[in-house]
């Protein structure tokens, strides 16, 4: 067992614990802490539904999921044994108080003991189920309770879910988990800025040119159309994800790693964003909507058609021009784009730093001479490059020739033996989750910051009255979010 881990940490309640996210991420993430040591001996792990089973047969959904979703390599009889052991189950209907008393009898811990409460159901049901926990006697102060995204489909929303959260339980037993903060690589941009002496002296508007962070996937919106229907890829991606990814990029360095110093200047961020209004929005947002096509080689329905025809003004990909009011990035556009039915699964942050002040090449040497950059990629590969000048081998009658070669700063090159395995970003979520940390997750001020900047993109969308612009499957979007780069002299990242 890992040093770290609270041996008596006790219970792990899992809300929608037959739904599609428990048994494909949160289940596997369990199964492996657990493989390699960092659960207590006394963990515990209760799953609930409305779906009455058996012990035996919620183990063997459990059992189906890792099949599904672990590698076969990584399936360990011993490991599923010690596993199996801590599975149990209670049916419950989140919106009956009478079932509360039969979760508190299936718990096997107190009121007072080490418990986390995983809500993987829908954002209206938060309130309820924690109003219902608190009812029935089951929230100690050891207790924290877990929220998936998104949080409110707005400001108001979010306002009024995370007020009836409030109610029963403190700011500091909060965790609003946003998963993309648990990949390795998103972590290591904290140790690679604040760690390293070297990018902080151009870690702004004097050294870079622009930003841009890309979130595309290849799939449409599958059996997710009623959900997305009513999100879109604003609320869906840019509210959390990508603002998220942006902060780490813009905020300045904290004072250490405490969790509030952290987050105070994330919040900093969100607050400095330059508003996007009536009067701005066609120069700074993009949003548009899959028409039919081919992706992946094969013939794509279009957004309507995969609604049986039902005509939608939802956005399936938006591109946006955000600026940051403060003396760290003024001046600076970050490009955020995020799509579906996209060429490739990419999301990636490209730090793009500014031209050299002043070339002494002339010739064809001249014309090779490009901006350094660094390239932070999240998926489907997790590295990191710096894109540096080199001089290229060999002799040449018409002088020197340069070109850009990339510094590997890849995690898995250089650890390799010591990951053996790409890991699940809710391992590492959970583990600090258990260790009662909450330095990678999201504050309440951050929540309704990030709201009240989209709720601002949504007002301008409302009064333009405008409908997304239609693109191909298996495209990158509308032709104007290759205006939107190209007005202020970019365009996207290949």
């Amino acid at each position: 067992m890992n040093a770290d881990t609270p041996d008596d940490m006790c219970e792990f309640v899992i809300f929608g614990g037959t739904g599609d996210l428990a048994r494909r991420m949160l289940y596997p993430s369990l199964y492996f802490l657990d493989k390699e040591g960092f659960l207590p001996p006394e963990f515990s792990i209760l799953g609930s539904a409305r779906q009455a089973l058996a012990a035996d047969a919620f183990q063997a959904l459990v059992r189906e999921a890792l099949e599904t979703f672990v590698p076969d390599a990584h399936l360990d009889e011993a490991a599923w044994d010690r596993f199996r052991a801590r599975l149990t189950y209670c049916a419950l209907d989140a919106q009956k108080p009478e079932d509360y008393a039969s979760l508190a009898e299936a718990l096997a811990c107190g009121p007072d003991a080490d418990k986390v409460f995983f809500l993987a159901t829908k954002p209206g049901l938060y309130g309820d189920i924690c109003g219902q926990l608190s009812a029935a006697g089951l929230i100690g102060p050891r207790a924290r309770v877990v929220l998936e995204k998104p949080i409110g489909v707005d400001l108001a929303s979010s306002r009024q879910i995370n007020a009836a959260v409030g109610r029963a339980f403190n700011e500091r037993q909060i965790f609003r988990i946003d998963h993309y903060l648990g990949k390795e690589t998103v972590q290591n941009l904290i140790a690679l800025r604040f760690a390293n002496a070297l990018f902080e002296p151009l870690w702004n508007a004097r050294g870079i040119d622009h930003v841009q962070i890309t979130v595309s996937e290849t799939v449409g919106v599958e059996g997710r159309w009623s959900y997305y229907n009513e999100s879109g890829a604003l609320r869906d991606m840019v509210q959390n994800h990508i603002l998220q990814l942006l902060c780490l990029v813009a905020m300045e360095p904290p004072a250490s790693l405490d969790p509030d110093a952290m987050r105070d200047e994330k919040v900093k961020v969100l607050r400095s964003l330059a508003p996007i209004t009536t009067a701005t929005a066609r120069d700074c947002v993009v949003r548009g909507q899959y028409g039919e096509g081919v992706s992946g080689g094969a013939s794509a329905a279009g957004y309507a058609e995969e609604a049986g025809g039902e005509e939608s003004a939802t956005e399936t990909f938006v591109a946006l021009r955000a600026g940051i009011e403060n003396w760290r990035w003024a001046g600076v556009p970050f490009y955020l784009r995020t799509g579906k039915r996209m060429p490739e699964r990419r999301t990636e942050i490209i730090i793009q730093f500014k031209d050299v002040p002043h070339s002494i090449f002339s010739g064809l040497a001249a014309r090779d001479v490009a901006a350094n950059k660094l390239v932070i990629r999240l998926q489907p590969q997790e590295d990191i490059s710096l894109l540096l000048m080199n001089k290229k081998p060999g002799i040449s009658g018409n002088g020197m020739r340069l070109q850009p070669l990339a510094l590997n700063l890849s995690l898995t090159d250089a650890f390799q033996k010591q990951r053996p395995r790409r890991r699940i970003a809710y391992e590492r979520l959970f583990l600090d989750i258990i260790n009662n940390d909450p330095t990678q997750f999201v504050r309440r001020d951050e929540v309704e910051a990030a709201w009240a900047w989209i709720d601002g993109i949504s007002a301008a969308w409302a009064d333009a009255d405008d409908a997304p612009e239609p693109y191909a499957a298996g495209s990158w979007g509308p032709a104007a979010s290759v205006r939107l780069t190209e007005r202020s002299g970019h365009t996207w990242h290949a």
